[in-house]
């Protein structure tokens, strides 16, 4: 029976701890693809094509919309930011689970077009005054990128009952162990043409 892979929404605020537990949890996973952006901004110092985003021209991500490849894309300062259904299809075919970190904007957008085949998990501190704390801590944001991001987490936070699990990342080796088995669930998760297909084997054999 050929795999087909699976989608993986992560959502949350900024300094919920998403990105570090994608990576405590990469080796119990399976395969995956994670899922980067295509930009039309130029490459910064000491960043990779292929591996902090693809670098496009204005001309190659225009013709890409025109051709409805990307899940969701904006444009911020004058570029175009977007997610390439391309390099996730290939992914999905060759079995593997594709993890995408997006906001409640881009999970909205997401089950709207590939419904059935995603499993979203919205990833949060026990509380705003947490965040605050963590966000400090920190020390890469001034005052006033902690201030907006606060601001969204505000608003992101009345999005959680749109997702099917929700991560409280509190002790960090639970919210491992946690994230794993949604990394699982997702992998076991059929979308209706999966299942449609193997209710036919299944009638056939």
């Amino acid at each position: 029976m050929h795999r087909f892979g699976a989608i993986l929404i992560v959502s949350g605020p900024s300094g919920a701890g998403k990105s570090s537990l994608i990576k405590a949890a990469k080796n119990q996973i399976g395969e995956y693809y994670f899922s980067i952006s295509t930009t039309t901004r130029a490459p910064r110092e000491g960043e990779k094509d292929g591996v902090d985003y693809f670098f496009v021209d204005h001309e190659t991500f225009e013709a890409d919309i025109k051709a409805g490849e990307f899940l969701e894309y904006a444009q911020v300062h004058g570029n175009y930011y977007g997610t390439s259904l391309k390099p996730v299809r290939e992914a999905l075919e060759a079995g593997k689970l594709v993890i995408f970190d997006i906001d409640v904007q881009g999970h909205a957008i997401a089950r709207e077009r590939m419904g059935d085949l995603i499993t979203s998990v919205f990833v949060t501190t026990p509380s705003l005054s947490e965040l605050e704390r963590r966000l400090k801590s920190r020390g890469t944001d001034d005052e006033e990128i902690v201030k907006k991001r606060i601001q969204n987490a505000l608003v992101e936070i009345e999005y959680v009952t749109a997702y099917d699990f929700l991560i409280v990342n509190d002790d960090f080796e639970k919210a491992v162990d946690s994230f794993i088995a949604v990394a699982k669930a997702a992998r076991l998760k059929k979308g209706r043409k999966q299942a449609l297909s193997f209710v036919n084997r299944w009638r056939e054999s």
